[in-house]
């Protein structure tokens, strides 16, 4: 893929995620009033060891979801603008995964169906079509940063597009298989689907060999930034495992500290890695 192409997807993507935070705004005015009703219809918690442990001690607040949400756009959309910015000029093929690993939370808008579907009469179609595609979203971006991850420890990657086109397909398929409720749903408006635990495994087997595969890069590439890239991996994952099941006040300064902080460190150490190639 050649600096204009790529360019190009940086612009295609900051206007995608641009629509997504106006979309987020605008339904903010509609659907924040209904929250405190919403609170007496919860019946389940986030599953997993740190929101299990978080639950047993503070309440659900669906105002805290919502900002949540609202900051994952806000993110997605700054993060893309910063990164085209600053590679505008610079070759990287790791940091267009990277991009998509970013323009991937914007798609947690689409949790806000939820609540609106208080207010409209929304099919349950639509809630379908909403959950797969924050699925997809999901898998897509963490299968993204793992390519990333993998390039940088020396996968030569020929056809860019090609590995693009391998990732959104491998995305879709867990989207389009995967079964998913949308009668149930739990406190940080997300509908339950099947299969959470092997999620849950695979999700944490990709964390793994993502940090492990920019610590072999340290080695294989001759570059202790790497090593920098790895830690800002490991937060950026722990960050974005906290964001997209928060359900409380004290979850969101947490996960998003890690995730700015994690992707910060990524790509400031892209930056100064290929800048002077």
């Amino acid at each position: 893929m050649t600096l204009s192409a790529r360019n190009n997807v940086f612009k295609t993507a900051i206007t995608i995620c641009f629509l997504c935070l106006l979309q987020c705004i605008f339904a903010s005015i509609r659907v924040i009033p209904i929250y405190a009703l919403m609170e007496a219809e919860i019946a389940r918690r986030p599953d997993g060891i740190i929101h299990g442990l978080i639950g047993n001690f503070f309440e659900v607040q669906l105002l805290a979801v919502h900002w949540g949400i609202l900051a994952l756009v806000l993110y997605s959309f700054f993060l893309i603008v910063f990164v085209y910015y600053f590679f505008e000029k610079t070759q990287s093929p790791e940091i267009t995964f990277v991009v998509f690993f970013a323009a991937s939370f914007s798609f947690e808008m689409l949790r806000l169906v939820l609540p609106l579907g208080r207010i409209y009469e929304i099919p349950s179609l639509y809630y379908l079509l909403a959950s797969r595609l924050i699925l997809f979203a999901r898998c897509f971006g963490i299968f993204s940063l793992f390519a990333a991850s993998v390039v940088a420890a020396g996968f030569e990657i020929q056809r860019l597009r090609n590995a693009i086109m391998l990732i959104i397909l491998a995305a879709l398929v867990i989207a389009l298989w995967v079964p998913i409720d949308t009668q149930i749903w739990d406190s940080s408006l997300n509908m339950l689907s099947a299969y959470a635990t092997m999620f849950r495994l695979i999700e944490t087997g990709i964390f793994f060999i993502t940090a492990v595969s920019f610590f072999i890069a340290t080695w294989s590439r001759g570059s202790r930034k790497f090593i920098f890239i790895g830690i800002g991996a490991i937060l950026a994952l722990l960050g974005r495992a906290i964001l997209l099941s928060a359900d409380t006040w004290v979850s969101l300064p947490a996960g998003l500290v890690l995730l700015v902080l994690g992707t910060w460190l990524i790509c400031t150490n892209f930056h100064k890695i290929y800048m002077w190639l």
